[in-house]
Order: C-alpha cells, then structure tokens, then sequence
C-alpha cells in the first residue's frame, strides 16, 4: 500500500521525522480527544517530533492529559522517546504530577530508570513535589541515587525545594542521606533554605551536621544565628545521639534497600522542643 505523505513530502508513517507543531501534538497538549483520534483515524503520525524532538506523546504528559496518553500509546507512540534535553514522556508526566499518566505510561513499559544524562524521573517529581507519583517510582525500583551534575540526587532536589513529604519518602527508602554533589549534601540545601523541620529529618536519618561542602562550610553555615534552623543544628551539636537515632542508623548499615523496613513518622524530641523553646 502506498503511504501517505504531507506537503512537504514527509511520510506520514515514517518515524522521528523532523517537522513544526502539529495539529497532532496540539490536540495532545490541550486535551482534545475526539480530534486526536479524527488526526490519527485519517493517517496523522503520532510519532512526529517538533524541533526540540518533542512528539505528541511528550506534549500529553506534560499536559497531564491521561485519556490522549493512552490514544497516543494505542496507535504506537514510542513509549521512551526522547527530546532535544533527553526527557522521555514519564520524565514530563512526573513534572506535572500527574500520576495517572505515570501509571499509564509504566504499564505501557516506561523505563523507570532511563539511561539519561539529565533529570531522571523521580528528579522531576522531586522537584514538582508529587508524593504520589514519588511514592510509585520508589515501589517499581527507581533509581535513589540517579545523579544530575546540576542537581545532584533526587533527595537533594526534594530538600532545595522543600518538598518534606517527598523527602521523608525517600528517606525511608533508604536513600543516602550523606550523598554529596560537589561536596555539598541535603543538609546543606536544608539549612540554606531556613527549614528546621528538614533539618530535623535529615539529622535523625543520619545526615552528617559537620559535613563540608566545596566552600569548607558546614550546613549550620548557611543558617541565620536566630534561626530555628540554627538552633536545631546547635541542639545536635551539644546533645549526642538519642537512642532511637542510634538504632535507625544501625539498621540502616546493616540491611539493604530490599530489606529496609519502613520508619514510623518522625516527631520532634521533647528535648529540642525545650532547647528551642528556651532559646
């Protein structure tokens, strides 16, 4: 049979052909499904990429438009297709947190841990602050310590940005709370960003309050002498570690990730409490 062809002699079956927006990729964006599947039922390629190699299938994810993932998928949009930063539509429905279109796109065979030299998935639901779809990453087997020479580890993402439902997340995933990007750990991002209750989190899974960053400061560096954030780093630093933290930190050298059983939510001890209210 003889294949289709557009105007400027494209071949509308061929895939990864290089073209303008669509109609295809803005019927995906805006959610209009009844056109989408006119485009595709009068021969439209899915697999169209735009400039940036964007394809329609990119443009739903990150519309967070769930009914056009699955027309897309069903009439053979690549699944892990990438665009011109290396995102694939997962990395696109994580930073919309929309966590229909991960499950979608993971029951379709998403590669939870693509091979990417940006953002990984679970960056981007970091960086979005979707527990959920952070939550679904972690019980398919994403990757804790992918590694984003601009951000450094999801948990690094997840602190900068506050996001302390994804952090105690991966947290008790076993993510490592130590793990440094250029020298600078999650404890720094928590102090440079005044949060007491981050900090708090951190230090009680383990993280490192005399750790040093490329600059040789500490985290309690970044923190104002008033702070809360201050005062929770000077708290640690006169008082050793409470039992609890001691056995948390024991459990998680000897047990790997498989065997880490989940920690219990973590409450402020009524000693800090004191310290800083006395303070």
């Amino acid at each position: 049979m003889m294949e289709r062809t557009l105007a400027t002699g494209f071949l509308l079956g061929e895939i990864g052909v290089w073209a303008d927006r669509t109609p295809v990729h803005e019927a995906a964006r805006s959610g209009e499904i009844l056109q989408l599947q006119e485009l595709i039922e009068n021969g439209a390629c899915v697999n169209l990429v735009t400039y940036d190699s964007i394809t329609p299938l990119h443009e739903a994810s990150l519309g967070g438009q769930t009914q056009c993932v699955k027309i897309l998928l069903a009439a053979g949009a690549q699944v892990d297709a990438r665009n011109i930063d290396g995102s694939t539509p997962l990395c696109d429905a994580c930073a919309s947190g929309s966590i229909d279109c991960v499950k979608v796109l993971l029951s379709h065979g998403a590669k939870v841990n693509p091979p990417l030299y940006t953002a990984s998935p679970l960056h981007e639901a970091c960086m979005n602050g979707s527990a959920e779809c952070v939550r679904l990453l972690v019980d398919v087997g994403a990757n804790l310590e992918a590694h984003d020479c601009h951000f450094g580890t999801p948990l690094h993402v997840a602190c900068a940005r506050e996001h302390l439902d994804c952090v105690k997340i991966l947290l008790n995933a076993g993510a490592n709370v130590n793990a440094a990007k250029l020298h600078e750990t999650a404890l720094h991002h928590a102090a440079k960003v005044k949060n007491a209750d981050l900090v708090e989190m951190l230090v009680e899974f383990g993280g490192n309050i005399y750790a040093r960053d490329n600059r040789g400061k500490k985290p309690s560096d970044y923190t104002w002498k008033s702070s809360s954030a201050a005062k929770c780093f000077e708290y640690y630093e006169n008082m050793p570690l409470s039992l609890s933290q001691l056995c948390r930190l024991n459990l998680r050298h000897s047990i790997g990730r498989q065997a880490l059983v989940k920690i219990p939510q973590l409450h402020i001890p009524p000693r800090l409490i004191e310290f800083l209210s006395y303070k």
